[in-house]
């Protein structure tokens, strides 16, 4: 028998609790029990994006909130900034291309840091930019971005948007929309929030409301327009993933009750022992700077990144995640957010060790998951 372990950056494990409520008869979805559901949900996700606005809820993948976060507030022919530096900062530019507005590009190298002054001297030399796009981590390299930072930089052109990818961002670390201005904050289900695949969510702000109302580009299922009047109705436009809402209301209750703050330590220190066990192995992290939701690591010269991801996985039962595009073969992941525990950093760190000495690296057994305790010994 092969006990399974899920460390990969999403799906990420869920907790018994939320599996047996999604496990119960389902309900009607203009049931006024299910609307019940949809009022504490609406009050939680406040809770959780930091903002008195609603969060809208759609039945899609986080992609379906990152074609609406374009679709609801330009126009085609507008510009928009997309910050370039990975798979999914790559998909903000494509999301633009394809409903005709006009990516502005920032291009940096996989894994380095954005430094917030190229956002303000973009923005400087094109005067019409109505929305910059960016993550707040970048998933396929493990980088972590400056949002505050740019931010406080966007906050100061009033006819431009702050809009981020915060699908492994939201749940993991500070994002406080109000607090920082942020316009469009997007999640995904199947990360922090400790769900299967399937929900994605969109908090707005007041700013970008305005756009919406001048919005040309044609819009059908993600037209948030209706889905916040709907959703202030504490019902969704079209039929909604009644199950996975209902196993939000428990992630977001247990969520509460750890405390947003608690979450974000825990998940720090989950983080910064699976960087350090990693690194006594004598294994470089790939990102400048490295997010707390995932760590991509180098493979070792000689050894195929992929076969350390596989073989963590057919031999050892660990799920973690490979490189993506040109990092495939280079590095591997392993995630740290949601569902996880100090048990599970151990557990990923002796199966890492045991997957290197298989495949014939060099290294002292027992290192890596030393470093890894003593790392943990605070949570």
């Amino acid at each position: 028998m092969q006990k399974r372990y899920l460390l990969a950056p999403g799906p990420t494990a869920i907790p018994p609790e939320v599996l047996l409520k999604m496990a119960e008869p389902i309900i009607h979805h203009r049931n006024p029990l299910f609307e019940e559901v949809v009022q504490e949900v609406r009050d939680n996700l406040k809770y959780l994006f930091g903002t008195k606005n609603e969060v809208l809820i759609f039945a899609s993948s986080g992609t379906g909130a990152m074609e609406g976060a374009v679709t609801n507030m330009l126009s085609p022919g507008d510009k928009a900034i997309c910050v370039r530096s990975g798979k999914f900062g790559e998909r903000w530019a494509n999301i633009c291309k394809a409903y005709g507005v006009e990516s502005i590009n920032i291009d940096i190298p996989w894994g380095e840091t954005l430094e917030p002054a190229e956002i303000e001297k973009t923005l400087k030399a094109n005067s019409d930019i109505k929305a910059v796009y960016i993550q707040a981590t970048e998933t396929s390299t493990g980088a972590k971005f400056p949002v505050k930072e740019i931010a406080a930089i966007v906050k100061n052109y009033p006819n431009t948007l702050m809009v981020v990818d915060g699908i492994t961002g939201v749940g993991v670390f500070e994002l406080p929309m109000d607090e920082w201005g942020i316009d469009i904050l997007v999640s995904g289900s199947q990360k922090a929030l400790m769900l299967p695949p399937g929900l994605a969510f969109a908090g707005v702000s007041d700013k970008a409301w305005e756009f919406n109302k001048t919005s040309k580009i044609p819009k059908f299922y993600f037209n948030w327009a209706k889905e916040l009047t709907n959703l202030q109705k504490n019902q969704t436009n079209f039929t909604p993933a009644i199950s996975l809402i209902i196993g939000l209301r428990e992630s977001l209750r247990m969520i509460k009750k750890e405390g947003i703050e608690n979450v974000y330590k825990r998940i720090e220190i989950l983080a910064k022992a699976t960087r350090e066990g990693a690194s006594a192995l004598g294994l470089k992290i790939f990102a400048k700077s490295p997010s707390p939701a995932v760590t991509a690591i180098y493979a070792p010269e000689g050894i195929d990144g992929q076969k350390i991801y596989k073989t963590l996985w057919q031999k050892y039962g660990v799920t973690g995640a490979g490189g993506q595009d040109q990092l495939k073969g280079k590095v591997f992941r392993i995630a740290t957010l949601g569902y996880a525990d100090k048990y599970d950093v151990i557990t990923a760190v002796s199966a890492l060790e045991f997957t290197l000495k298989d495949l014939g690296y060099q290294f002292e057994m027992g290192k890596g998951v030393s470093a890894a305790i003593n790392a943990l010994k605070d949570l």
